[in-house]
């Protein structure tokens, strides 16, 4: 499923191994569509995907009824490729959506420089990078758009597959795809998980929230996003994490889901998955940092305790 939790799902799977020698998790990170359709058709044990699925999509599962399990938080973030800006973009949520709408085409469009007094941007056309799959990292960014810039709202709206106005921009599939071309391609700028940015040591732009403040994404300032917006989230913890108030929220802030089946037919792979699901959100916390995610707040991780907890086969719990 999802590339954007692909980092640090490889990261559990290795350190899990090392003290598990008999089990073998192998995590493909094909993009959340890929990993709702897998666990739909019941091809994976798991999948994975930064957007919760829709009453629909859940109608739709062979398997009987899954559960929302979430497993890390991170940060949906703007990286760009431009030489001769040396300290970073300040973005509003106006200015992404009319580069991504194709209504501002230059760098140093007037809209932009407002926003950047005395940054040194280049008389060059933007060349914007989205995902051409269907991604959960999408539905982050779709979504929080939807909620800050009505004109987004109204003409593409919160979805996987944005289908941007004819002849703008360029398409990348998975976070390594948009990282890829961003990397690339001079005057370019794409939305991925914050982890790949850093990888690639390309700049990320500071973006303006609800508040009025123009915040770094970073770990902290994700997890100011996610304690705010923990008691408004509903029972089966289907819920997302954009557009948070808070004076030092990250605005583009996401929530990974596992998805599992709550009765597992194959009870001995049904324990493995539940000691492995509680193992990432215990134990497997303290690697998420060094990878730029934010870890579970613990208010989170009672409710993610429960729905592991809640993982049966043959009627009877899998992790006591």
């Amino acid at each position: 499923g999802s590339t954007f939790v692909k980092p640090i799902m490889d990261k559990w799977t290795s350190e899990y191994g090392k003290i598990n020698p008999t089990v073998k998790i192998d995590y493909q990170g094909g993009g959340s569509g890929a990993g709702i359709k897998a666990i739909q058709n019941q091809t994976s044990d798991f999948g994975a995907s930064d957007a919760a699925m829709t009453d629909n999509e859940l109608k739709d599962a062979k398997g009987g009824e899954i559960v929302h399990i979430p497993v890390v938080l991170g940060a949906v973030v703007l990286t760009y490729n431009l030489e001769s800006v040396k300290t970073p973009l300040k973005l509003t949520p106006e200015l992404i959506s009319d580069i991504y709408l194709g209504k501002i085409k230059k760098w140093n469009d007037e809209k932009i420089k407002k926003e950047n007094a005395g940054v040194e941007l280049p008389d060059a056309d933007i060349l914007p990078v989205f995902r051409a799959d269907g991604s959960g990292t999408s539905d982050i960014f779709t979504d929080y758009l939807s909620k800050a810039v009505p004109e987004w709202k109204e003409k593409i709206g919160r979805t996987k597959n944005p289908q941007l106005p004819q002849g703008v921009g360029v398409g990348g599939k998975g976070n390594e795809g948009v990282m890829g071309q961003v990397k690339q391609t001079p005057n370019s700028i794409g939305y991925v998980e914050l982890t790949f940015a850093k990888a690639n040591n390309l700049p990320t732009a500071l973006i303006k929230n609800s508040g009025g403040t123009f915040v770094e994404p970073s770990g902290d300032s994700v997890s100011k996003a996610a304690a705010g917006m923990i008691a408004k989230m509903p029972e089966d913890l289907r819920f997302e994490l954009t557009n948070a108030e808070g004076a030092d929220s990250y605005p583009i802030s996401g929530m990974v889901y596992v998805l599992a089946y709550k009765n597992q037919k194959d009870a001995a792979k049904g324990k493995i998955l539940a000691d492995f699901l509680w193992w990432a959100t215990h134990d497997g916390e303290k690697f998420v940092k060094d990878l730029h995610y934010a870890p579970l707040p613990a208010d989170l991780v009672k409710k993610v305790e429960e729905k592991i907890k809640s993982l049966t086969a043959d009627g009877k719990p899998l992790k006591q």
